[in-house]
């Protein structure tokens, strides 16, 4: 049976979830994700455990964050003066944002607190510092 390795096209079904237990994503009911292992369209610690499996084989692994998002960095949130943002624009706890770098490139933030004099911006991704628990099968490999 044909084993992954790397420049090889996957698709596999999965279902994600925290330590917890609470899922975070899944492909049930949708088409199974696709990608090619090696090259770094997922997270490294999940292309390293679907390296080698084959096709109708499953398995539930766990990532630790630094093989997934990272580590939650302090240094990712920012404190930016209310009047710097337009009153059109929601600033309630959770609701999410884009900013633009610098250099031009889109960077998506998450307000985690706003008051009258200030509105804190997180650019960590939602799932940073967290482990992370993956059950995937293997639907084809190509």
């Amino acid at each position: 049976m044909t084993q992954a390795k790397a420049g090889d096209t996957v698709h596999f079904h999965y279902t994600g979830t925290l330590s917890d237990g609470t899922v975070f994503d899944s492909s049930e009911g949708r088409d199974p994700l696709s990608f090619t292992l090696g090259s770094g369209q997922i997270i490294p610690g999940l292309d390293a455990a679907i390296d080698g499996m084959s096709v109708g084989e499953q398995k539930t692994v766990t990532i630790p964050c630094t093989e997934a998002y990272g580590e939650h960095d302090a240094r990712a949130r920012q404190a930016v003066p209310r009047d710097q943002i337009p009153d059109t624009i929601p600033v309630d706890p959770g609701t999410q944002l884009q900013m633009k770098s610098p250099e031009g490139q889109v960077i998506p933030v998450v307000v985690i607190e706003a008051n009258d004099e200030h509105v804190v911006l997180d650019a960590n991704h939602p799932l940073a510092g967290k482990d992370l628990t993956f059950a995937v099968e293997i639907v084809s490999v190509a």
